[in-house]
């Protein structure tokens, strides 16, 4: 079992900038690709961004290419999710996921947080 909990969402302008983080928990985190999804009112989970184990991997959505960064420090079991230039669009819960690999991350991962809220106002 693996527990994920996120942090650092908040209210921010457009333009701005938030850093969230994925604290896990349970087992040795650098076993697991991890991943960041994002679901806004009113619409499904979309994929954000994933990281593979090792981190050496990363893959982004094509709407935040160039504006967030995903890293990973394995010595302290987190997963960071660098956010620029924000854009209202990216309001959304945000949630980490965990699983073996960075395509069933993207798919179904098995592991979930509880989701952190990011709100970014114009």
């Amino acid at each position: 079992q693996v527990q994920l909990v996120e942090s650092g969402g908040g209210l921010v302008q457009a333009g701005g900038s938030l850093r969230l983080a994925c604290a896990a928990s349970g087992r040795t985190l650098s076993r697991y690709a991890i991943g960041w999804l994002r679901q806004a009112p009113g619409k499904e989970r979309d994929f954000v961004a994933t990281i593979s184990g090792n981190g050496i991997t990363t893959r982004y959505a094509d709407s935040v290419k160039g504006r967030f960064t995903i890293s990973r420090d394995n010595a302290k079991n987190t997963v960071y999710l660098q956010m620029n230039s924000l854009k209202p669009e990216d309001t959304a819960v945000y949630y980490c996921a965990a699983d073996t690999t960075t395509s069933q991350v993207m798919r179904d991962p098995d592991y979930w947080g509880q989701g952190t809220q990011v709100t970014v106002s114009s």
